[in-house]
């Protein structure tokens, strides 16, 4: 254990000392607390031995801490219980801590503490929201639970389907496509000229300056309340952003590698090509990620100035208004699963292009 691991445990095992002392008069009504209270405590033992200091213990004390908790939460949480989850998720903290600090671990098994690891982590945030909004008495319609939530997303497939492909395939989507698409081809104009350089990049920035707020409702304005005017308002929001970085990224390239093209008489064609776009691919790709969640916000938002009875940004904003925030964050988990699943098939699609990056060369190992 290092110095910032030792404190964390001796935090936990105070926390779990104060779960003892609270339930001290109740432990046998509840045995399965009290007895991870008892190995709680006990885990400071391991700041003056090698006891048990591996991160797997830290890693199953938590879950199954956690499965404990989640089962006495949902009844009137006992006396203890609030100190005892600090315990336990301090438990989580350190096997992170050490899992991720572990050197001497196979290669099998670092590849899947890569995956379980936010894994992990998300659950914890959601095991931690279920048992403060159930256990607080939190009302549903400052902040619903994530079993409310996930009852409202199931028995709403339907419904947040068709939101889906309103929002996402046909303007964010459509949008994405003609926005990137339009942006790179500008760039490559402005690159080769200077004067569009010099005439464009003020235009461009100041249209990326325009408020969101202030565009989407002249595009309802001009293209109708369909997805067309969200896809309006997405490709004005996408271009910018590609458009500076690819010009950024056209132009990162060294002079020996220029000046070796231009002594075997390369046309500006071929230089692109061989050159220059795949020195340009990092910054291409970093503002196709950028513009993936983009998108998608650009969409949602612009459905709030107008829309046909679908969408999800449409959605939101009538179900806020009955006060349906099951419902409300049912769409928010839609979006941030489309969002995510966006960026990473991007960011996929990144390192088996841009392998040669040093970003994504892998590390040589003895």
């Amino acid at each position: 254990m290092n110095k910032f691991q030792k404190v964390q445990q001796v935090i936990a095992s105070m926390m779990a000392l104060l779960a003892l002392q609270s339930s001290f008069f109740y432990a046998f009504n509840n045995p399965a607390l009290f007895i991870i209270s008892l190995i709680a405590l006990l885990g400071v033992i391991r700041i003056f031995y090698d006891y048990l200091n591996n991160g797997l213990f830290d890693f199953l004390f938590s879950i199954i801490g956690m499965t404990i908790l989640m089962i006495n939460v949902y009844e009137s949480p006992p006396n203890g219980y609030w100190p005892l989850l600090i315990s336990v998720w301090l438990y989580g903290w350190l096997a992170v801590e050490k899992i991720t600090h572990e050197k001497k671990i196979a290669p099998f098994y670092r590849k899947l503490f890569f995956i379980a690891v936010p894994i992990f982590f998300g659950a914890w945030i959601l095991f931690a929201w279920e048992v403060i909004t159930i256990g607080l008495n939190i009302p549903m319609v400052i902040l619903p639970s994530p079993s409310l939530i996930s009852i409202q997303f199931v028995d709403s497939l339907d419904t947040l389907w068709d939101d889906f492909v309103q929002t996402f395939v046909r303007a964010a989507l459509t949008g994405y496509l003609i926005g990137c698409g339009s942006a790179f081809i500008v760039a490559i104009l402005i690159d080769k000229s200077l004067f569009l350089r010099r005439g464009l990049l003020p235009i461009g920035n100041f249209i990326s300056a325009i408020p969101i707020v202030g565009i989407a409702p002249i595009m309802i304005m001009w293209f109708g309340f369909d997805w067309h005017s969200k896809a309006a308002v997405v490709v004005i929001m996408t271009f910018f952003p590609m458009l500076v970085n690819t010009v950024t990224g056209l132009s990162v390239n060294n002079q020996i590698d220029r000046d070796l093209l231009k002594t075997y008489a390369s046309s500006y064609t071929q230089s692109l090509i061989l050159m220059r776009l795949p020195a340009a691919a990092p910054f291409i790709f970093n503002a196709l990620k950028i513009n993936s969640t983009l998108a998608l916000i650009g969409a949602i938002i612009a459905e709030f100035f107008g829309s046909p009875t679908v969408g999800l940004g449409f959605r939101i904003s009538v179900e806020v208004g009955r006060l349906n925030l099951d419902m409300v964050w049912a769409e928010i988990a839609v979006a941030a699963l489309v969002g995510s699943a966006s960026y990473g098939v991007i960011s996929f699609v990144e390192k088996k292009i841009t392998f040669w990056h040093p970003s994504n060369r892998k590390t040589l190992e003895n």
